[in-house]
Parts: structure tokens; C-alpha cells; sequence
């Protein structure tokens, strides 16, 4: 008699000593169409199919964990005891895009068996997912991720829960294209053939799968609130969660009854349960969970029973915290052994049948282990960072271009009517919030598949105004308010560019954005490092951010923190301060988005939203004209490239800054150049990346550099720049001036913390007379 265990060898030692113990059925069943049990539409062809499936995932599972103990493989968190969810699988058409959880071998595999055979090898996929070698064909040896664009998986990272937003907007984007809005690419407007984005049936159902501790995470809590308040106000979005429930988060227990009863009560959601290691009751609630939601366009959750098998992961000693009774219960409901006992007893398979095909697919993936863990991994920080964030400068500056040249001669007429015969190059200077405000209209003409969308940027035009109008301009289809929620916000805007979309969704200020991050981190930015650039995300993010808003504030509508932005890899973060700049550099984010998938955070200086006046009141100086279409070519601001203002020879101090910062270096430089002293000011106008030869050229210019910084002096703006002199060799006087690290407070309090022009000039005639 067999101890309770959790290693592999023994897990497959109960399953083969139950198997050989088994007597045959005395009256086989030779149709092959009958089904398994009376009370399921699973036939045994199909159940075999399944089984197929379910064990090629445990096989996988053992192999992880003998690679882990050879010292070859790197990933050993598996699916036994979730196998059941190939019953899911078959529910689902294979065109049906699925994000799935990482317990999902057996889905994986089972869909796998829907294509032509042979089209893709998951044994093949997911050992060298396990050894990281490069040419896995998804990930690249990146991560060990469910992947694959021929299967439609589209590839999720181990961040609990952060998928399910993600999954919301694409079940959006899906029944978008149902209703016309178009999900296209400009080929014409590159030269180069177009991006084809994804494309699913028109009936297509997105599913989602996830583990029941998940539950119980704000990113899980807010995909299904939207889901639901979609649902209630009679948005369609045909998708399917799926909660599969072992019980155990890792060590942690979810209480008895806990996730029914939460999933249970989520207004909106349609729920369905199953017992997850029964493979008929499996297949038949998904046949109805995915029937409903295909026939309704409505959410559902499909939540499956499940066990886990072998502890979380191989490095999980479960007997330290579940007794021999619950792993002992566990086992007894293995789901291989179950789908087993229906073939057996429904006549439409012989145990030592089953038996042989177990060790069959065994000793393929013994062999494929075997041929791929020696597979060249990746070699070099250049292979790793690859698909990160591709650039294409020459192409996004075509794209610009010959958007110009549609909207001047072409779309010249429809220009006029959006506009109302107002066309803003003939309204004269224009603020910041007015320029960004064309600059929008703009882009959305140019490019039919774009979004805009956020909290109160509809009926009321933005809270500064920046998208009024735009709402009657585009009509609610193109132009519409959300819930009051970062994530869900962000999530929309993810699933959205996923499907073929080009999303520019606004967060209302920059210290809302914080409880919403990892949807950028975890999920935007790292998507096309987990597909090598086979799914994307294309986004812009409007920000209202920075501090200096007079008689409104305090550290929510002030706040100045980007430094967790400016660690996001790939991600561009822009920073516009003048008019003409800023809807130059929106032009650039979004045809970076289109030609790249890029992620940008445009983030805008309220402060500056309505500022007009430059050095004296009434002198129009930060206004700027907005520039006709025919010269958007000519006006491009690339990704990365900085703008330098002289003043006078501008040949003894630089100031390098950004946003508010540059007025205040503007100012104070227009008074040092009265005084004799040259002065160049450079707005580095993006934060990520950095224009780093921008910078070192004009420090060398003058060799001395003061930075102006308006966040925070630890973790700021500042210690970027000013290490990127050092690595540059740079051996200059240097100085900077930064806000004083604390929260921002109320009315004119913030005047004691935060970066003033007179420090700035303090600093600069410092370093002048150094």
C-alpha cells in the first residue's frame, strides 16, 4: 500500500498499479459515438481524444520535474489535477482566443488535437518552455508561458489575476468588429504591408481561466465588476471565466464554500459549476457555459472543482502544511484515473488499452525531453531584449507624413466638417489643452480604429476639457465614459489593442494610475516579450500628472512620481510642455503604436493645460500655432529626440528639465542671457527613453549642467540624467535642483516643497560663478 506522496514518480506508480488491478468491461462498446455516460454529450471518440490530452499533460508535468532534478529544466509549476479542463477545450471552438491559467496543459494539448494534425506539437511547445530554449516557439526561451497564435492562446505571465481586465477588453474588442467599428491597418500609410491584427469569427467567445485563489485579488475583483456593470447597462461581452478550484493558494486554503459563494453573488456573471475531475460532467456544463455565452454575447464563470496534484510546484513540500488524509483525498480523485473509469465502464476502452497509450505518450515525451534540453538557449542581452520594444523611426515618420498628406488632400472635406469649418491651423495660437485636443480629432480621423475613453471624457469633455467635443465629433461608439476604475480602464484598453484596436485611453491623474500599474508593467509592456512580437497591444495613455495646479490640489491632483513608469521596459513615457510639442510628440506615440505595437504614457502637465503667458502677462509666449497637415512631416518630434532653446550664445550653463520645468528655465534663462550669460535650455520632452545623446551633447556644449528636476529628489528624473553623464564620461560641473521627497500638501504650502524658478535661479548663478 502506497503512502500519501506528491512526487512524480509515485503519482505515476498509483496510476499505473491502478490500471494493471483493473478487470476489463465484459460487454465493450464498439461505437465509437455512443456516449461515455447518459447524462453527457461526451461520446467515447471524444473522451479518448481527451485522454489523450489529459495524460500528454500529466507526462509533461513529471518530465518538468525530472528535468528540474537533472538540472535542465526551469519551470516545474504543473497541471495535475486540473487535467479536467480539456474538457473545456473541446467546449470551444479553436478560433475562440483563450488566456490561460498556468495549471492549463491539458487545454493546451486538447486544443492542440483541434487543428490538422501535426500543425502544432504541444510536447514539443511546452518542454522547450520548461528547458528555456530559444526556440521555443511563442516565448523564445523568455518564460514558460501557455502560448500560441495558430491555437489562439494568448500567452499569460504567472502575475495572479492580472489577465482577467485583459480579458475583458478583448470579449469588448470581439463584439466590437460584430458592430462595425474597424480593427484595420493603413497599409498605404507605411509603404510596408500591413499589420494584420488578430481576427476572430464574428461569434467568437473569449475564455479565461484562473486559479480560486485569484479570487480574491484586486485585478480579479475588478474584471469581474466591469463584466458585470457592462452587463448591466447592456454592453455585450461574450466571455467566459473559468475558476478552477483546488482549494490551496500555494499553502493557504480557501475556506470551505468561500469561491462558489463569491463567484455566485457577482451581479452580471451567469454562473455555471462542474465537477473539474469528471471529464463528462466537465465537457457537458462547458457545452452549456460556452453555448450561453456564444447565443447571449453575456459573461459567465464556469467554475470547476479541481484538485492539485504533487504540491504547487516542485519546490513545495506540502506535507508541512496538508495532512495525509487530504493528499490521500486528492489522489483518490485524480482525473486521469477518472477519465480512466469512464472509458472502462462505459465499454470504450480495455485498462491495459489505456495503459499502453499512457506509456506510449510517456515515452514521446521522454524522447522530445531528451532531444530539446540541450537546445541552444538565449545567447546574449541583445537576444533577450529583441522583441521588447522594436523601433522604427523611419517607418512611424512615414506614417505621419502621409497622414498629413491624406488630411490635406483626401480627407480635406471631412477635415472640415469634424471640425465644423474651425480648422485649428487657422485659429491661431493655441494652449496646450487646445492643441492636444486637435491633435486628437486628428488622429482619430486618421486612424478609424482608435479609442477614447476614461473617466468623464465623454459628455463632459475631460475635466480640463482637453477631449471636449470629441464625443460629438465620433459619436459614444469611438468616444465613451468608464466605470470609475484604473484597472478596468487599463484592461479595456489592453484587450482592445489586442484585437486589432487602437485604444488611447485616459487616466484622470497620475496618482490614480498607481493602483493600476501592473496592468502596464505585467501586462502591456510585456506582452510582445512573451509572444516575440506575435500579439500586441498598441496604447496611448493619456495622464493628467505633475504638480504646480493653482488653488486645487493636494498630493492626488499634484502628483509627480513617475519613476515607477520610467522602470517599465519598452515602455515610452512622453512629457510634452509646449503646444506645438505635444501634439507632435501625441502624433508619434500613436503612429508608434500603430507601426510598432508600442506602449506609450503620455503624460500632461495640467499646470501648463491653460498657461498662455510666458515672461510678462499678456505676451501669448507659451501659445504656439498648430501646424497644418501638409507640415506634420516636417514638424515630427521622434521617440527620444529632446528640443534645445538658446539664449544668447548660449555657450555657459545648461539646463537640462522637463514639463513645468521648462517654462520656469525659459524664464530664468531669458534673464541670465539679459545679464551676459548664454544659456541653453533643453526639454527632454520623453522620460523613457531618455534622449541620451540629446544630453550629452549639450552638456559638452558648455560644460556646465544644471538639471531641473520637478519629482522627487530620490528616485526622480534627476538621477537618471545625471547617471547617464556619468556613463557618458562626462567631467563637467553638475548640479540639480529636485522637490523635496514627501507627499504634496494643500494650497500654498506646496511652494515650500516643490522646485521654485528662484531656486532654479540660485542654482544656475551658482554654477556660473563656479
Amino acid at each position: 500500500m502506497l503512502c500519501s506522496v506528491s512526487t512524480s514518480h509515485d503519482l505515476d506508480e498509483r496510476f499505473r498499479n491502478a490500471l494493471t488491478a483493473w478487470p476489463a468491461n465484459a460487454h465493450p462498446n464498439a461505437d465509437p459515438h455512443a456516449t461515455v455516460r447518459s447524462d453527457s454529450g461526451l461520446t467515447g471518440a471524444l473522451a479518448r481524444e481527451l485522454f489523450d490530452a489529459q495524460v500528454t499533460s500529466r507526462h509533461l508535468d513529471l518530465a518538468a520535474r525530472r528535468l528540474r532534478a537533472e538540472g535542465a529544466g526551469f519551470y516545474t509549476i504543473g497541471s495535475a489535477g486540473h487535467e479536467g479542463n480539456a474538457g473545456v477545450a473541446a467546449a470551444l471552438r479553436p478560433t475562440d482566443p483563450a488566456l490561460l491559467h498556468y495549471r492549463s496543459g491539458a487545454f493546451y494539448a486538447a486544443r492542440a488535437q483541434q487543428l490538422a494534425e501535426g500543425k502544432v506539437d504541444p510536447i514539443r511547445d511546452v518542454l522547450r518552455g520548461i528547458v528555456a530554449s530559444a526556440a521555443e516557439p511563442i516565448a523564445g526561451g523568455r518564460h514558460k508561458v501557455f502560448g500560441s497564435t495558430d491555437l489562439n492562446v494568448i500567452p499569460t505571465t504567472s502575475t495572479i489575476a492580472s489577465h482577467l481586465p485583459r480579458a475583458v477588453g478583448l470579449a469588448f474588442a470581439v463584439e466590437r468588429s460584430r458592430q462595425g467599428i474597424s480593427a484595420g491597418r493603413h497599409a498605404a500609410d507605411t509603404g510596408q504591408p500591413a499589420v494584420v491584427p488578430p481576427t476572430w469569427p464574428r461569434d467568437a467567445v473569449v475564455v479565461c481561466s484562473f486559479g480560486d485563489a485569484s479570487v480574491n485579488h484586486a485585478s480579479a475583483t475588478a474584471a469581474f465588476n466591469t463584466a458585470g456593470w457592462a452587463d448591466f447597462t447592456g454592453l455585450r461581452l461574450p466571455l467566459l471565466f473559468v475558476c478552477e478550484d483546488n482549494g490551496l493558494g500555494i499553502s493557504v486554503r480557501s475556506p470551505a464554500g468561500w469561491v462558489g459563494t463569491t463567484l455566485k453573488a457577482r451581479p452580471g456573471l451567469r454562473y455555471f459549476h462542474a465537477d473539474g475531475c469528471d471529464l463528462a460532467d466537465t465537457y457537458a456544463v462547458a457545452r452549456s457555459a460556452v453555448s450561453w455565452v456564444r447565443r447571449h454575447r453575456r459573461p459567465a464563470v464556469l467554475h470547476l472543482r479541481t484538485v492539485r496534484l504533487m504540491g504547487h510546484a516542485g519546490a513545495d513540500a506540502e506535507l508541512a502544511y496538508r495532512s495525509n488524509a487530504e493528499i490521500e483525498h486528492d489522489l483518490a480523485l485524480d482525473p486521469l484515473l477518472r477519465t480512466a473509469h469512464l472509458l472502462v465502464d462505459s465499454g470504450h476502452a480495455a485498462p491495459l488499452e489505456l495503459l499502453s497509450r499512457y506509456d506510449e505518450i510517456g515515452w514521446r515525451v521522454q524522447q522530445t525531453a531528451a532531444a530539446v534540453r540541450d537546445e541552444p538557449k538565449l545567447a546574449s542581452a541583445a537576444e533577450v531584449v529583441a522583441p521588447l520594444a522594436p523601433r522604427r523611426p523611419l517607418r512611424v515618420a512615414k506614417l505621419i507624413a502621409r497622414a498629413g498628406e491624406r488630411a490635406a488632400g483626401a480627407m480635406l472635406a471631412e477635415r472640415d466638417r469634424v471640425f465644423g469649418g474651425r480648422l485649428p491651423e487657422r485659429a491661431g495660437p493655441l494652449t496646450l489643452a487646445q492643441s492636444i485636443n486637435a491633435a486628437l480629432t486628428d488622429l482619430m480621423l486618421a486612424h478609424p480604429q482608435s479609442l477614447v475613453f476614461g473617466e468623464d471624457v465623454a459628455r463632459k469633455g475631460g475635466v480640463y476639457g482637453v477631449t471636449k467635443g470629441l464625443r460629438d465629433r465620433f459619436g459614444p461608439a469611438r468616444v465613451f465614459d468608464t466605470l470609475l476604475d484604473e484597472t478596468s480602464i487599463l484592461g479595456l484598453g489592453l484587450g482592445a489593442g489586442l484585437g486589432g484596436l487602437l485604444p488611447i485611453p485616459e487616466i484622470q491623474y497620475l496618482a490614480y494610475l498607481h493602483n493600476a500599474e501592473d496592468q502596464l508593467r505585467g501586462e502591456a509592456a510585456s506582452m510582445r516579450f512573451f509572444s516575440q512580437g506575435a500579439y500586441r497591444n498598441p496604447m496611448v495613455v493619456r495622464v493628467a500628472g505633475l504638480a504646480y495646479q493653482k488653488g486645487f490640489g493636494g498630493h492626488f491632483h499634484n502628483d509627480h512620481s513617475v519613476a515607477v513608469l520610467r522602470d517599465i521596459p519598452g515602455l515610452v513615457l512622453a512629457v510634452p510642455s509646449r503646444a506645438d510639442d505635444a501634439a507632435a510628440m501625441l502624433r508619434s506615440c500613436v503612429a508608434a503604436a500603430e507601426v510598432d505595437g508600442t506602449v506609450s504614457v503620455f503624460l500632461e502637465p495640467i499646470a501648463l493645460y491653460h498657461t498662455r503667458d510666458l515672461h510678462q502677462e499678456g505676451d501669448g509666449g507659451w501659445l504656439s500655432p498648430y501646424a497644418a497637415p501638409d507640415r506634420w512631416g516636417d514638424t515630427h518630434v521622434p521617440v527620444g529626440r529632446a528640443r534645445s532653446h538658446s539664449f544668447g550664445a548660449g555657450d555657459r550653463l545648461t539646463i537640462l528639465t522637463f514639463g513645468n520645468g521648462v517654462r520656469m528655465s525659459l524664464r530664468v534663462a531669458h534673464r541670465l542671457a539679459e545679464a551676459g550669460d548664454g544659456v541653453r535650455v533643453l526639454d527632454l520632452r520623453w522620460l523613457a527613453p531618455l534622449p541620451l545623446a540629446d544630453i550629452v551633447r549639450e552638456a559638452g556644449a558648455t560644460g556646465r549642467v544644471l538639471v531641473v528636476d520637478e519629482t522627487r529628489r530620490s528616485g526622480g528624473v534627476g538621477e537618471g540624467v545625471l547617471a547617464a553623464l556619468v556613463d557618458a564620461g562626462y567631467v563637467g560641473l553638475a548640479r540639480r535642483v529636485a522637490a523635496v521627497d514627501t507627499f504634496l500638501p494643500l494650497g500654498p504650502a506646496t511652494d515650500h516643497v516643490l522646485v521654485g524658478e528662484d531656486a532654479v535661479e540660485r542654482a544656475a548663478r551658482a554654477l556660473l560663478d563656479a
